[in-house]
């Protein structure tokens, strides 16, 4: 089994998760996501596991072999990695036979506190996400973890252009000085036919590989009238034939067969030029595009994207009669004259169910008139130390004061 398999159900995936987003300015890793739902279908049984099959656009078997396969051979250019945390007093033996066939590379163990969690995503981001997306709460049974990260430089850099070269009737015109322009030699472009979004521009930067794995970015604009969802469908789509560069990729349009002058993101032009081409003719692309950055946090709750029924055949192990579900991701990108980072942090948390309601008493004490105060020493030294439990200091307060300034101080002067 090999990672292309992935592509078709990844990018239907991905399909459902920017359709929750919208059209706004954002960036987000639907893979993130699918690894963690992948690693959780096992565990499911009956109508859960066919729910969550259909959510990942294969069976759970299959969907948790790719995630293993990912998992466990590292990609060069990005860091992944994967945990599994249960609240102390739970009982894991419950989760030993699901957890028998997570990726080796998963790490386990009991629910780390707040301030680890947010060092395990600086740690598995290259500092890009510096705080785990939830928030650990006493209701949590198991936290399903994964973080992606990369940080590239581009093989060949990008010129600069003025920002007029994005040309003059887009809705970005005049608000750029300085845009990105394809170097001589190094990057690639075509305008590609595609089944959701018609004609399309497109370019790719690579990064130079490393033990013969690398990472290319496409960038994909269709006509403006053209859905968001349908263009990011269409990126999916060109990005499973942008990758050999021996050859042109599948859909690419000539050309020859495009009419001349503005195209839906593209102008195009003709000249006579001396050329050794046999019929005459050649073809070239160039490519502007704008430097940009994104940083959100997503809420993946909603139940086309999975994670309500992973939580429920996770809970099942554990015997949680109708769990709660939390999950949420941090993503950022950074696209650059230089390079390119982005990073991620998906977390699927199992929660217990609520208690029963009660009656709840709160009391606010008032000190409103003079009472008694007493000032005890404590000493552990050996165990317990002579000054353990001595009153060093007591008085009794009748007259209060306003605060002095210094209290009004922030930060407080020092003593």
């Amino acid at each position: 089994m090999t990672t292309t398999t992935l592509h078709a159900p990844l990018a239907r995936y991905a399909a459902r998760l920017h359709a929750g987003i919208g059209g706004r300015h954002h960036v987000a890793s639907p893979l993130g996501a699918w690894l963690l739902l992948a690693l959780a279908a096992p565990a499911a049984t009956g109508g859960l596991r066919d729910e969550l099959e259909d959510v990942l656009g294969v069976d759970a078997a299959t969907a948790a072999g790719l995630a293993t396969a990912l998992l466990d051979a590292p990609h060069p250019l990005v860091g992944s990695a994967t945990a599994l945390w249960h609240r102390p007093g739970t009982d894991p033996a419950a989760l030993d036979g699901w957890r028998a066939g997570l990726p080796r590379t998963t790490a386990t163990g009991p629910l780390p506190a707040q301030a680890e969690l947010d060092a395990w995503a600086r740690e598995h981001t290259l500092g890009l996400i510096d705080r785990f997306p939830l928030t650990v709460s006493p209701r949590v049974l198991l936290l399903l973890a994964s973080a992606l990260a990369t940080r590239i430089s581009w093989t060949d850099p990008f010129d600069l252009a003025p920002g007029a070269a994005l040309g003059g009737s887009g809705p970005w015109a005049g608000r750029l000085d300085r845009v990105l322009r394809t170097p001589a030699h190094g990057h690639r472009a075509w305008i590609a036919a595609t089944a959701t979004a018609g004609d399309v521009a497109v370019h790719v930067a690579s990064a130079a590989p490393r033990d013969d794995a690398g990472l290319v970015v496409l960038s994909v604009a269709a006509d403006p009238a053209v859905a968001p969802g349908d263009v990011l469908a269409a990126a999916h789509e060109v990005s499973g034939t942008a990758l050999d560069g021996d050859g042109p990729p599948v859909g690419r349009r000539s050309l020859f067969d495009l009419p001349l002058g503005a195209g839906p993101a593209w102008t195009l032009r003709e000249e006579q030029v001396p050329m050794w081409a046999r019929d005459g003719r050649e073809e070239r692309h160039e490519a502007v595009l704008p430097c940009w950055s994104a940083r959100d946090e997503h809420d993946l709750t909603d139940p086309a994207l999975g994670f309500g029924a992973a939580a429920r055949a996770l809970g099942a192990l554990l015997g949680a009669a109708d769990p709660g579900v939390e999950a949420k991701q941090a993503a950022m990108a950074r696209y650059g004259r230089y390079g390119f980072e982005a990073a991620a942090v998906t977390g699927t948390a199992v929660l217990s169910s609520l208690p029963p309601e009660g009656v709840r008493r709160t009391a606010e004490l008032r000190f409103g008139h003079p009472y008694a105060v007493v000032a005890v020493a404590t000493d552990r030294r050996g165990g317990t130390g002579p000054w353990h439990g001595v009153p060093v200091f007591s008085g009794w307060v009748a007259e209060p004061e306003e605060p002095a300034a210094d209290d009004l101080t922030d930060p407080p002067a020092p003593w």
